[in-house]
């Protein structure tokens, strides 16, 4: 009878995980589905479900959760968090204050994406609101943490996501100043702690717009965090560091800010830097400083500077910058595979997402390009959707989901 329990509870976590999205990226935070059917060929005219005006400006990556689309945007001048029906019409928009808006082109006063652990959907944005919504649009509680801790000093627009434990949603806010991460009570929204986070760099190299992960460290919960050129976990309960990974600069190189999240692929953390120069993996655990101990191995010939690396099936993938594309071992970090997405004058600011066997990368001029990935590069097709894209793909339920800068497009494989 335990046996049969453990498969029906392996078995619902696999069905839940397959069609729901909690967080921006998925619910392995990998940025990869492992099940369904997903399209090749659509644009802006055709080839969609359906597709959904939005009320302004914002760059947050969609949520799904039962067949409900949750996203932020600004809704006449206030920061707001909407939610759709799986056909894409409106349910409900909550606004919750001021908007702050966005300075750079493709930023926006929501950069941060929701992130749902199936009974509240907790969102973040640039103004430093911070707020819990139940399903049906009422706020649970909200706090600004602007008000509370003081205005962020990023040079450009804040973009990490909020992040979840079994307890507590986490923020974090890595800048010039005091650096600081902070667990409030998902119920309640009463603070359990907050801690500094406050490492000596080159100019910018304090700034970062990296997303944490909630992992395990010695059976307990831990949050990794990558940012002022530091990988460091901390124990969830209170925030306590556990360990840390340094010297990811040791040239002393100004303006390298931490833009792409980091990955986990089994046991090591890959980590992008050096504005897509470098590429790290460092094995998870240890105490203390293990940066000496810990580094398993370098690259200085590759990296990303803003697209955030997808796992999937034991590789990562790298989409750079500039449409450049490569499967890389974790274990050693060596190159499997290669190849390149179709120049452009554009540049990639999302981050790129696998399923069915296929890349799913969106160019911030608002060209998605899907290619085979299954062993080699193969270009399958270059689908224009009218407008900028800066969110992820979304592939979640047979369906993909694209957030452009003026509609919510719904797809599915034909």
């Amino acid at each position: 009878m335990r046996f049969l329990a453990a498969v029906l509870a392996l078995t619902t976590t696999a069905a839940v995980a397959a069609n729901n999205w909690p967080r921006w990226r998925g619910p392995q935070d990998n940025g990869s589905t492992l099940t369904g059917e997903y399209p090749v060929k659509f644009d802006a005219d055709s080839g969609w479900l359906w597709k959904t005006p939005l009320p302004g400006k914002g760059c947050s990556t969609p949520i799904v959760w039962n067949q409900r689309i949750y996203l932020t945007a600004p809704v006449e001048g206030k920061d707001a968090l909407l939610a759709l029906d799986w056909n894409g019409k409106s349910l409900w928009q909550t606004t919750l204050g001021p908007e702050k808006p966005g300075k750079h082109r493709n930023g926006s006063g929501c950069n941060s994406s929701p992130v749902t652990d199936g009974r509240s959907v907790f969102a973040y944005f640039k103004s430093g609101q911070l707020a819990a919504v139940d399903f049906d649009g009422k706020v649970r509680w909200q706090a600004n943490l602007t008000d509370r801790f003081g205005k962020d000093t990023l040079y450009w627009d804040y973009g990490t996501s909020p992040v979840l434990t079994e307890r507590d949603v986490v923020v974090t806010l890595m800048h010039h100043g005091e650096s600081w991460m902070a667990a409030f009570d998902k119920a309640t929204g009463v603070q359990h702690w907050k801690i500094s986070r406050n490492y000596v760099t080159p100019t910018e190299g304090d700034h970062s717009y990296a997303t944490p992960i909630v992992t395990r460290h010695a059976g307990r919960e831990a949050l990794l965090v990558w940012g002022a050129e530091h990988l460091t976990a901390h124990d969830a309960a209170d925030g306590k560091l556990l360990w840390s990974c340094g010297d990811f600069n040791p040239e002393g190189n100004r303006n390298w800010v931490a833009v792409s999240s980091f990955v986990i692929a089994g046991d090591l953390v890959i980590v992008p830097y050096g504005r897509g120069s470098r590429l790290h993996g460092i094995k998870l655990g240890g105490s203390g400083d293990v940066t000496a101990s810990h580094r398993i191995w370098q690259r200085k010939d590759t990296g990303t500077f803003v697209p955030t690396p997808v796992e999937h099936a034991g590789k990562v993938y790298l989409v750079r910058d500039r449409g450049e594309v490569e499967c890389v071992e974790p274990a050693t970090g060596k190159t499997l595979w290669s190849g390149t997405l179709p120049k452009s004058g554009a540049n990639y600011y999302s981050s790129p997402s696998f399923a069915d066997g296929k890349l799913y990368a969106a160019r911030e001029d608002g060209v998605v390009f899907v290619a085979g990935a299954n062993g080699k590069f193969e270009l399958l097709a270059e689908n224009n959707m009218g407008e900028r894209v800066i969110a992820s793909p979304v592939p979640v339920a047979n369906r993909l989901l694209l957030r452009g800068e003026k509609h919510l497009f719904c797809i599915a494989a034909k």
